[in-house]
């Protein structure tokens, strides 16, 4: 029990910070901006807590098969930290602010082609829009975007490479999955090989379609300012989040499947041998 607690206490603060890294990094944040950090902070870190807290996982998926979402709260808050600390630079440069915002311009032109994510991301900014929002945006979208690359690759090498999620012992599909219901109705085994493709389309095409549908949207409704620093932030860092766990999460789904159909094989095998034998 006191196990169960440290672990979900850790947790719960760790995402705590996430959430106020932004209002810690940067400098002259307002009071009101600092109030709804703590709002969302002490209110994530609450489900967070109850969640791992409990004995059975009720909405976090693949809780018992690391490394899988520590992986995802790597990456978003490596993009969460790495932006606040370049929106930092502007008003307190130092050596370490230089380093990252130079690095978010190189990786930014570098994928600053046509009809790339960030030439994207860059199209849907208001026409008077000024050069130096224009750059913070196309820094802070190709910073984002690699992190979420190698968020990515790293799973691959987890999956495909050290087998998991196998190595790490067994397996339990519906601990695992609180999400999956498995009376819905037909085969577990083609549903998971379609939720899993679909996780991983929708992954890959949501950075292409989010900017255009903003752009389209922006006539009917107050569209996003991303002149202040914190709404950029979050902005950038979810645009380049959610489509990476859309494809982690198809990627699980997928190995899962794979093992649900070796084990049926290995099993109508053995069984095939005894009625053989």
């Amino acid at each position: 029990m006191l196990g169960r607690i440290i672990s979900a206490l850790t947790r719960a603060i760790l995402v705590a910070l996430l959430f106020a890294t932004p209002a810690l990094v940067l400098p002259n944040v307002s009071p009101d901006a600092v109030e709804i950090v703590l709002l969302f902070a002490l209110f994530s870190a609450g489900l967070v807590f109850i969640e791992y807290f409990s004995a059975y996982p009720s909405i976090v998926e693949f809780r018992y098969a690391p490394p899988f979402n520590r992986l995802r709260f790597l990456a978003i808050f490596l993009a969460v930290f790495c932006l606040s600390v370049i929106a930092r630079g502007q008003y307190t440069p130092n050596a370490f602010t230089s380093f990252l915002h130079t690095l978010g311009i190189v990786v930014g032109d570098a994928i600053d082609f046509p009809y790339s994510p960030v030439r994207l991301m860059v199209i849907m900014l208001p026409d008077n829009a000024s050069p130096q929002l224009i750059e913070a945006v196309r820094t802070s979208s190709g910073l984002s975007y690699l992190i979420s690359l190698m968020a990515l690759a790293i799973f691959y090498f987890q999956v495909r490479i050290l087998g998991w999620p196998a190595r790490n012992g067994a397996f339990n599909v519906w601990v695992n999955l609180p999400l999956f219901d498995p009376t819905a109705g037909g085969d577990v085994l083609p549903r998971l090989q379609r939720d899993g493709r679909l996780n991983i389309a929708l992954g890959f095409l949501m950075p292409f379609l989010i900017p255009a549908i903003v752009q389209m949207m922006s006539d009917l409704v107050d569209p996003i300012y991303l002149d202040d620093p914190m709404t950029l932030i979050w902005t950038i860092s979810a645009w380049a989040f959610i489509p990476a766990s859309l494809i982690m999460r198809g990627m699980a789904m997928t190995r899962v499947a794979e093992m649900i159909r070796d084990n049926r094989r290995r099993a109508y095998a053995a069984a095939r041998a005894l009625r053989t034998a």
